[in-house]
Parts: C-alpha cells; structure tokens; sequence
C-alpha cells in the first residue's frame, strides 16, 4: 500500500475528494494541515498538525516518518510540501522552485532570464510610498501583491492618481491580512485575452492537460474570474504557442514532478505568461475536470503522485466548464433564490456570512458547473444557470466602538 501525505490548509471539498480517491486505490493517505481544530476529518486522528509559516518545525514533525509520496492544494502547503518532499526523499517540486511561483517578481526575473516575453515590470517598497512608485509607473499599469492568488488585490491603474489610489489599497489590505511581505509588483498592462493551463510535470517533462478559456474580459480595474470553458475555442496554432510558453515556463522556474495551473494572456505579439502556481486549480473549480471514463483531477493528481502512468488518460467530456460566482457587492448574505432550476449549482455562501467582493474578497458566492458537446454549449448553459439565480445581500451596519 503506497502511503501519501497530502499538504492541505482545510478539509474542503477538495481534500475530500483526495481522500475518496486514496480509498478507491487502496493508498494509505495522510493529512498535515495547520488547523488549529477538526470540523471534519475524513482520516479520524491521524492528521499531523504542521504550520506552514514555520518550515523548520513543521519538518520537525514529520522527521522519523515514512511515506512515498506527497500532494498540496494551495500556494503555501506547496512550499511545505516541496521542502518535506526533499527531506523524505520524494519526487516533487524543488522547494526554490515552490518558492519561485509564490513569488510574482521573482517569477519574472525567471521568465525574462529564459527568453518568454515579459512586461516592464519593477518592485516597490511600501515603506516608499505611492508618491515615489508611481514616478517610476508605465501607464497603464498592474500593482499586484507578491504572494496572493485569485487576483486578490491586483488593481489597474491609467494615471498616477490611480496608482496612488491602487497602492494604499493594497497597503491596506496586506496590514489587515498581517502579509508580512514589504513590496508589491508593478508591471505595465498586457492588452488581451485571458487563459488558464492546468498541467502536470512528470520528472521534469510538462504535459498540458486542459487549455480553459476565459471570455468575460479581463481589462480592470479589477480583475475578476469568473467563467472558465474547455477546450479552447482559439486556434491550433494559438492554442500550440500556448502549450509551448507554458513548457518554457515550467522549465525556467524549474518545477520537477507534481501539478501546475498557469495563466496566461495571448495578443497579435504571442503569449505573455501571468505566472504559473505549483499545485491543481484551485477548490471547486477542480470538478470542472475528469479524465478516462471520469476520474477527477485529484484522484489524476493522486495517481501520478504515487506513480502511476496516466499518460494515457483524456478529458471525459467533449467540453465542460464552471463559473465561479462573483460578489456583487459588500454585505450579508441572506440566501439566494433559483438554485432548484439551474442544474449543477453549488452555493458555497453561508447565511449570515459577510461578503466582501475583490480586490479585498478571497471567496465566490458558489461555483455552477455544465458540461456539454461544445465550449460555446458550455459557456451558454452557465450563463443561463447564473441569471436563474437572486442572491439577497443586507447591508451590512457599520460596527460601533466603545469610548
């Protein structure tokens, strides 16, 4: 019985899916996870508890043991995964290559050093202040966190005052998320249309496994995702230019063996990759996925962990995609209407819930999910499954302090 130790912040949908998988294939899985209780744990009491702000200790407790393979969902358990793989001795991703992906600038530097075309692009010192950054600023540009996902906190700015605007944004957010990072990245505005990758890396050789669309536009000032549709309705040739970049930028950050979602933008000058993430998609938006006669990603994650070849393995579904549903606005959530006619709905709002739409927000109000025999079937099915629903927002009452 292989035995695979899955790095993971929560017991979400995902990790449940690992675990359901891992019984279907007769693997011993085991969770290390940072949460300070156990709402639900699939495992009963084996979970190891790890930190992953504190890499030397969370090591400490995993030393002694045996496993023979390791998984991650999500940005931080990758880096802990990554280092815990080099002590036990595990084919996954080097550590600085985890570290590389986490980090937007140091991702650029990568991909300018191997050739892939990169914006101008510059780090600035929070402590600077908007003032000076924004002299630096080409317009229009992008201020990004380093380490966020989900384009938390990514804001376009066309003019300097924007910029200032943007800037303290982000400042704001960081001080309130205690991010203890000092800088945030600035890079001119790619024009274009926006995709996302998601691929695996078998001992050092990548292999794209979806190509997803996205067809809301991504211009700002924020950019929201929201509709992703597979396969990609661009050219052969494009969709070819896009498998290349992405090999290339694998390559130059140096990932090895396990799984990577990229995202990218392609204009008339070719692709312009925004940066690539050592893990599956992320949550929900897995299940948009299945391979064989309907194997999901994470048990295709799972197997190529433990080392078996799925080289073989094809998406089941002609096409297929999701719509993460977005925030409209700050507020309550008091309940939705219209989920019994739409189809594949999944509410992951709770009632009473405060929502905060981004660039501050780091949730969806649900995900909808249709499968169908073309993309544009797909993306019609999840528009009509959206307007189907009425979410109830309250405002939310501004809280009041004691003198």
């Amino acid at each position: 019985m292989a035995r695979l130790l899955l790095f993971a912040a929560t017991t979400g949908y995902q990790i449940r899916v690992f675990a359901e998988a891992a019984r279907r294939l007769d693997v011993d899985l085991t969770l290390a996870t940072d949460r300070c209780h156990v709402l639900e744990d699939p495992w009963g009491d084996r979970a190891i508890p790890v930190r992953f702000e504190d890499v030397p200790a969370s090591l400490e407790a995993l030393r002694g043991r045996r496993f023979d393979a390791v998984a991650a969902v999500g940005d931080a358990p990758a880096v802990l995964a990554a280092e815990a793989a080099r002590m036990l001795d595990i084919p996954f991703h080097p550590p600085a290559a985890v570290r590389a992906c986490h980090d937007k600038y140091l991702a650029r530097q990568f991909f300018q050093a191997a050739g892939l075309p990169v914006p101008q692009f510059f780090r600035a010192l929070l402590a600077e202040g908007a003032d000076a950054a924004a002299c630096r600023a080409p317009y229009p540009c992008v201020l990004k966190p380093l380490g966020l996902s989900a384009s938390r906190g990514v804001i376009r700015a066309n003019d300097p005052d924007e910029f200032r605007a943007a800037f303290v944004r982000i400042q704001i957010l960081l001080a309130r998320e205690q991010h203890h990072n000092q800088y945030l990245q600035v890079e001119a505005y790619i024009p274009g249309r926006e995709f996302a990758v998601e691929g695996l890396v078998t001992h050092g050789a990548a292999r794209v496994l979806a190509i997803f669309d996205k067809p809301d536009p991504l211009e700002g000032p924020f950019f929201e995702e929201t509709i992703y549709v597979t396969p990609s309705r661009e050219s052969a040739a494009a969709q070819q230019s896009m498998r290349e970049a992405v090999e290339r930028a694998v390559r130059a950050l140096g990932l090895y063996h396990g799984p990577f979602h990229a995202e990218l933008r392609f204009n008339e000058s070719g692709v312009w990759m925004l940066e690539v993430a050592a893990r599956p998609i992320g949550g929900l938006c897995a299940k948009a996925l299945r391979f064989g006669a309907g194997m999901p990603l994470e048990e295709l994650v799972l197997r190529h962990a433990i080392g078996e070849d799925i080289a073989a393995l094809q998406p089941a579904d002609a096409a297929s995609g999701v719509m993460m549903i977005p925030i409209p606005r700050a507020g309550v959530y008091e309940g939705v209407a219209g989920v019994d006619d739409a189809d594949d709905v999944i509410i992951t709002a709770k009632v009473g819930q405060m929502l905060v739409p981004l660039p501050e927000g780091a949730s969806y109000l649900g995900f909808i999910f249709a499968r169908g025999g073309d993309p544009a079937e797909v993306e019609q099915a999840l528009r009509r499954a959206h307007a189907k629903l009425s979410f109830r927002i309250a405002t939310a009452l501004p809280t009041m302090r004691a003198g």
